[in-house]
């Protein structure tokens, strides 16, 4: 399979985002709006509906959530693991660690469900919103906490003023008591999933920046090595352990070599931290996802 063929639409909106939001009028006051569209309505909507419209069968996936949950997890330690280690601690700041340690571990959902179609059909969309459906609750907690804990803003506040926690939750709980979404609902909801994934691919590229990653080089180098490297090497471990079919091992692959979510800087910068550092981390590691989903999905090679 040509990887680079079956990545470049997703990558060339982001590219669109980025040359429209830098070379036409559409700056970033416009983009700032589409953002704040896709991420409190558009996204959500698109969540819910991934998650309500088939029922899960949790026993035929265990074993990928199982994988999905640990492959967070795996990468919440390492992340929050960096300021203890001896050789990085000198070169870590506590509050920008707080504010970066999310993007090791969180990923653009955007790019994952555009993908997750191409690579396992409509299988691989229902398996890919499991994923989401578990995952983004552990990944927000995680990226929340730290931030609470050092801005000192109360931790369950922010948890539920979290629009992905909230209709990945409902989602899910709507899914379990056998909630079915009327026929009628469908052609619209499906026209806000395509915006929502389209829209949110060019916001990436529209809040890409470069200028602030100077400021701690060694963190950059240590978040995005596990986002983009490491994570792709334990989950390729997980697939084996957990003996995933081929296209829930190729899910997971998948999902371990995503850019970050391009919300971690608008969370980073609505709680008081620097987002513009945040952003460039964001940008690098959408630059990245392009190397590194071909890497992931080859190692099942």
């Amino acid at each position: 399979m040509n990887y680079a063929q079956l990545l470049f639409p997703d990558f060339s909106l982001i590219l669109c985002g980025y040359l429209v939001c830098r070379y036409t009028a559409l700056n970033r006051t416009v983009w700032e709006q589409v953002e704040s569209l896709v991420y409190y309505f558009l996204f959500p909507v698109l969540l819910f509906q991934s998650i309500v419209k088939s029922p899960l069968d949790f026993g035929a996936t265990s074993s990928l959530i199982s994988s999905g949950l640990l492959l967070g997890v795996a990468g919440i330690a390492l992340a929050y693991s960096l300021p203890y280690l001896p050789w990085l601690r000198r070169n870590i700041n506590a509050r920008d660690h707080a504010a970066s340690a999310q993007v090791a571990f969180r990923f653009n959902s955007f790019i994952g469900l555009a993908l997750a179609e191409r690579l396992g059909g409509s299988q691989g969309l229902q398996l890919f919103a499991v994923l989401i459906g578990v995952c983004v609750p552990l990944s927000n907690v995680a990226a929340v906490w730290p931030m609470a804990r050092h801005a000192g803003r109360g931790f369950l506040r922010e948890l539920l003023r979290n629009p992905l926690i909230l209709a990945t939750a409902t989602g899910l709980v709507a899914n379990l008591l056998g909630f079915a979404l009327p026929g009628w609902t469908q052609p619209t909801l499906t026209r806000i999933g395509a915006a929502a994934i389209a829209l949110g691919l060019m916001a990436a590229g529209a809040g890409m920046q470069f200028g602030h990653l100077s400021q701690a080089k060694t963190l950059a180098v240590a978040v995005l090595s596990i986002r983009h490297f490491f994570l792709p090497l334990v989950a390729l471990g997980l697939s084996l352990l957990f003996g995933l079919s081929a296209v829930q091992a190729t899910l997971l692959l998948a999902f371990s070599a995503l850019p970050t979510a391009s919300s971690a800087y608008v969370l980073a910068a609505r709680m008081g931290y620097n987002g513009g550092y945040v952003a460039g981390l964001v940008t690098l590691s959408t630059l990245l996802g392009m190397l590194s989903l071909p890497f992931a999905l080859g190692l099942l090679a």
